[in-house]
């Protein structure tokens, strides 16, 4: 059994597991990653001041952030003053999923959802904790996954239209991890085959993300030393180069 597989019967025998489905809580998927990135319980849910750290061993932090940013933003400014802290951050580069309707409780097929994710996708986050970007204590860990996801539909509207929502995530194998270890691992985030000076265009077009994405992860580059801005093209489109330094 590998290490990955350790963590999955580690979180289900703390029943991890029970009940998680319905919840909205993804406490599964950060169950399964705490195990993985420290099997022994000892270490996990350790108070640190006023908060609590998913996990303390030898004077380093470890926090599991399976959702929006935002939320972690000021226990992290807290942590990052006397402690390294290492984000962890999943990313479902593989998805299958099943649709549970939620009047009649039929489940359909196992679906392979056409979408592929990436560590690009994490410059979403790392925007709303930019502020932070620059500390020498701060590291992350993207985990690309995959993983099942378990969706139910909702009623959207008076005249019956039915959307869908997430329930809960549960991984079922590692496929990639990516380590930054301070800001100057920024560099592994730009994508191969950028021309000397690119905008946000040639950026979306080489990490095949939309120039929404784009035009926000070269916002973080350029916060972080790792890209400048050098001026506009004719399009009045800002005009970037990688920082040498």
């Amino acid at each position: 059994m590998n290490r990955f597989e350790n963590a999955l019967a580690a979180a289900k025998q703390n029943d991890a597991f029970a009940g998680s489905i319905g919840t909205l809580s993804e406490k599964t998927l950060h169950s399964v990653l705490k195990y993985y990135l420290e099997p022994c319980d000892d270490f996990h849910e350790v108070a640190v001041g006023r908060y609590v750290a998913d996990i303390m061993r030898d004077g380093c932090i470890t926090e599991i952030q399976t959702r929006s940013f935002n939320r972690l933003r000021d226990k992290l400014a807290a942590f990052l003053k006397d402690y390294p802290v290492t984000v962890v951050f999943p990313i479902a580069k593989t998805r299958w999923y099943y649709v549970t309707d939620s009047e009649s409780g039929e489940v359909s097929e196992k679906k392979k959802s056409p979408r592929r994710g990436s560590v690009y996708d994490a410059f979403k986050e790392l925007y709303k904790i930019k502020m932070l970007l620059g500390s020498e204590n701060l590291y992350f860990h993207f985990v690309l996954l995959e993983i099942t996801e378990y969706r139910r539909t909702v009623r959207k509207s008076r005249r019956n239209h039915k959307g869908v929502e997430l329930v809960e995530r549960i991984p079922n194998a590692i496929e990639e991890e990516v380590f930054l270890d301070g800001k100057e691992d920024f560099q592994k985030l730009i994508p191969e085959g950028l021309p000397d000076t690119f905008t946000s265009k040639d950026f979306a077009k080489a990490i095949k993300r939309p120039r929404s994405l784009a035009q926000t992860a070269l916002n973080v580059l350029e916060s972080v030393g790792t890209v400048k801005r050098i001026g506009k093209d004719g399009s009045r489109a800002y005009v970037y180069k990688i920082n040498d330094k």
